[in-house]
This record gives C-alpha cells, sequence and structure tokens, in this order.
C-alpha cells in the first residue's frame, strides 16, 4: 500500500512537472511571439515611413524644380534693357520741316517753333544779331541733326557767335527764333524788312 502510494504520488508528481513545462513553454512561446510580432510591426512601421519619405523626396525635389523654374522664368520675363534703346546725344538741336500757314518751313522739333534768317548776316560770316537783338531774336544753338523723314534740299552748319556760342547755320546763313513765339506761327516772317522763314517743299519729306 506505501509502495502503491509512492507510485500514485510519483506519478502525479511526475504530471505536474509535465504540466509546468508546459505552461512554461506556452508563456516562453507567447512573449517570444508577442516580442516578434512588435519587431515585425516596427519594422513595418520604420519601412512604411522609410517609403514614404522616399515616395514624398521627388515630389518635393519636382515642386522645387517648378518653383525655380518659374522663379526664373519671372526673372528673365520682361522688358528689353534700355542699353538697346538709341538716344541722341546731349546738345542735339532737331530741325524739321513743318506745315505753315505760309507752306512748309523749317521749324525746331521741339515745339515746333518756326526759324528765321536775318537778312543782315552774310553767308559764311558770323551771326550780327547780338546784344538786345539777340534778346527778341534767339539764336538757334547745339549740334544740327534733320528730323527722321525730313530731307532738307541745303546744309546745316555751326558758326561761332558773341560769347563763343555755337549757332546753327543753314547753307551758310545763322538761324534765329523770335522769342515767346507760338508752335507753328509765322508771324515774325518780313518784320522789319529783315527776317525770313526758310520756305521748304512737302517733298522734301519722305512719304509727303
Amino acid at each position: 500500500m506505501r509502495k502503491g502510494g509512492w507510485m500514485v504520488a510519483a506519478g502525479l508528481g511526475s504530471l505536474l512537472l509535465l504540466l509546468t513545462a508546459c505552461g512554461g513553454s506556452s508563456n516562453s512561446t507567447s512573449t517570444t511571439g508577442a516580442a516578434t510580432g512588435a519587431a515585425t510591426q516596427g519594422t513595418a512601421s520604420s519601412s512604411s515611413s522609410s517609403g514614404s519619405a522616399t515616395t514624398s523626396s521627388p515630389t518635393s525635389s519636382a515642386h522645387a524644380q517648378a518653383t525655380s523654374s518659374s522663379s526664373s522664368a519671372k526673372q528673365t520675363a520682361g522688358p528689353a534693357p534700355t542699353s538697346s534703346v538709341s538716344f541722341l546725344p546731349v546738345g542735339t538741336t532737331v530741325l524739321i520741316i513743318q506745315r505753315s500757314n505760309l507752306g512748309w518751313v523749317m521749324a525746331k522739333a521741339a515745339k515746333e517753333i518756326v526759324v528765321y534768317t536775318y537778312a543782315k548776316d552774310s553767308k559764311g560770316g558770323p551771326p550780327t544779331c547780338t546784344g538786345s537783338c539777340a534778346s527778341v531774336w534767339a539764336p538757334v544753338t547745339g549740334v544740327p541733326r534733320a528730323g527722321p523723314v525730313d530731307n532738307f534740299p541745303g546744309t546745316f552748319g555751326v558758326v561761332t557767335g558773341a560769347g563763343g556760342i555755337k549757332q546753327i547755320t543753314y547753307n551758310g546763313y545763322p538761324l534765329y527764333t523770335l522769342v515767346g513765339a507760338p508752335s507753328f506761327s509765322t508771324k515774325g516772317n518780313g518784320l522789319d524788312g529783315e527776317w525770313h522763314v526758310i520756305i521748304l517743299s512737302k517733298s522734301d519729306i519722305t512719304g509727303g
């Protein structure tokens, strides 16, 4: 009876040890599985994050390039540089052929003021209208230049006047304007029998 009881007790002890071993193995497997699952999830999250970063990177790069290209286009778009525009040198006086009540006459392009010659001047000589005379009849000074569509039959030149001024001549005669005269006015013509406009023709104008 003791022997049988001992055997039973021994059998029960063995069964207990087996159950304990199984329980430990199960816990161990469960723990390992959880750790493995966590590791797998972490790896997946990392991969997803990495993939997301990789996917967004080209998009960001393309956007940056597009923005840069757009910015460059805006910077380069614009008007032509002012250096390509041609300007007349300082001191240039443009002379044109202007229609008046007397027909086509010579005038300064600035304000379209009609110009005159003085009967007391001699061809090729210095201007004789000086002092108080010059306060009424202003000398036309500067570097002469014909208007872009004007073909004067005579020639322009420059003569040194009183005080060293450079007065423009036409066919050798100094040119003047009547001080205070309005545009297109020829009211100085024939004044004192000494002042005369320079009569020209419409044919002297290109396309006229």
